[in-house]
Order: structure tokens, then C-alpha cells, then sequence
């Protein structure tokens, strides 16, 4: 699917879902992460995120579709068009639009572990641990002031 593509079915969802047109640009955006798609509130353009449609398919794109053409219907109708207000949560519910995407991550590998350093007092073993790497020629315990050493 391309852009034209998915202009052409927003603006078939919002007349079919809401009676309205749709006189805006809807299109693909490749640097959305975390979200399934954002309605532009000075543009009142539409991005949607490529990773769903490749993810999970034409049914999801419809779905986050739908949730930002509440967000755009409304805004243009100067009612309520945040999450939160009573205008946005109806809407969603009469054209039985999604509250939220799936989920857009593919794996947990695709998080970093973060690396922990631990370290030792030569004196009374006290144990430090830390998520940076630290010059123990630099410096020393907090309680006996001995010396430190990295554990492997």
C-alpha cells in the first residue's frame, strides 16, 4: 500500500463511517515508533505508521484510521478531540473505532539490555553496582575509602 492508496481510503472511511469528507492529506510515515498513527492538529493531516500495516494488515490500518478520523471530525467541529473528553469517547464507540493500536514491537530483542558494572571494595567488599563504567583509579569506597575492582 502507498500513499495515494491510503488517501484514497480515508477518504472512503470517512464518508462511509462518518458522512463526512475527508479534505485533508493522509499519508505514510515511517518515523512513528510507538504509535499507530497522529492527526496533525495544524495541518489536520493524518501520518499513519507503515510498521502496522506491515505487522498486522489492512484491518488495522482501518482501525487506527478510524480512531484519527474522530480526532479530525471533532477538531474540525470545534468539539472535544482529546482521549480524555466525552465527545471523543462516544464517537469512537458509535463508529466502533479502536481506543488503541496493537502492539507495534516485534520482539524483545529489539530493546538493549542494559549493562550493569559491579564493582568491589578491596577492604571490606562492599558492592557497588553501576549502569556506567567508572575509573576505579579514581575512586574509592564510601565507607572505608579502599580501593576498587570491577567483578567480571
Amino acid at each position: 500500500m502507498d500513499n495515494e492508496e491510503l488517501q484514497q481510503l480515508v477518504c472512503q472511511i470517512s464518508l462511509e463511517s462518518f458522512q463526512k469528507p475527508f479534505m485533508h492529506q493522509a499519508y505514510f510515515n515511517g518515523r512513528l515508533r510507538s504509535t499507530g498513527g497522529r492527526y496533525l492538529l495544524q495541518s489536520h493531516n493524518i501520518e499513519i505508521n507503515p510498521k502496522a500495516y506491515e505487522l498486522y494488515g489492512l484491518k488495522e490500518i482501518q482501525g487506527i484510521v478510524l480512531h484519527e478520523l474522530c480526532h479530525y471530525h471533532l477538531h474540525i467541529e470545534g468539539k472535544g478531540y482529546q482521549h480524555r473528553d466525552k465527545d471523543f469517547r462516544e464517537l469512537l464507540r458509535n463508529v466502533n473505532a479502536p481506543r488503541f493500536c496493537s502492539t507495534l514491537h516485534t520482539s524483545k530483542s529489539s530493546t538493549k539490555k542494559q549493562r550493569r558494572y559491579t564493582y568491589t571494595c578491596v577492604n571490606c567488599q562492599r558492592l557497588y553496582v553501576r549502569k556506567i563504567k567508572m575509573n576505579v583509579e579514581k575512586y574509592c569506597c564510601s565507607k572505608c575509602l579502599g580501593g576498587l575492582k570491577l567483578l567480571e
